[in-house]
């Protein structure tokens, strides 16, 4: 007896590791968006107090004071900032011109970073949640 054909199924889609440290998602940072990561990377590094920690988180780059202050990440075509969607609406006209949905803004890795206004962001950020803080 013949069987029924399935219909086609697709291969296994490829599963990728989350990078264990900032060394590992460095080397999978590409090429055109190298140059662009490094400056946000030092821009986030420079707006957060200096005992936050670089981490990974989500499989991308973070910067933590025992919770989360923000997250940070290169693409092919651009580099994302995550700040949280409450610090991309109160910057709203900050960032016109720029990619922006409910908790990422995005930045076109062939043109200059605002490295003030991503500077900006991130203490907006870290106030946020220096707010929420109970005594």
């Amino acid at each position: 007896m013949k069987q029924a054909k399935s219909a086609k199924q697709k291969p296994p889609s490829k599963i990728t590791a989350v990078p264990a440290n900032l060394e590992a998602y460095l080397a999978r940072v590409p090429t055109g968006s190298r140059g662009a990561f490094e400056k946000m990377r030092a821009a986030v590094r420079s707006a957060v107090p200096k005992d936050a920690v670089e981490t990974i988180s989500y499989g991308i780059p973070a910067f933590k004071k025992e919770k989360i202050l923000v997250w940070f990440a290169a693409f092919v075509d651009h580099c994302s900032l995550f700040p949280s969607a409450a610090v991309i609406a109160e910057f709203e006209s900050d960032l016109k011109g720029y990619s922006v949905s409910k908790g990422t803004v995005r930045f076109p890795a062939d043109k200059p970073l605002p490295l003030a206004l991503i500077k900006k962001l991130v203490k907006a950020r870290v106030a946020q949640i220096a707010s929420k803080k109970r005594p």
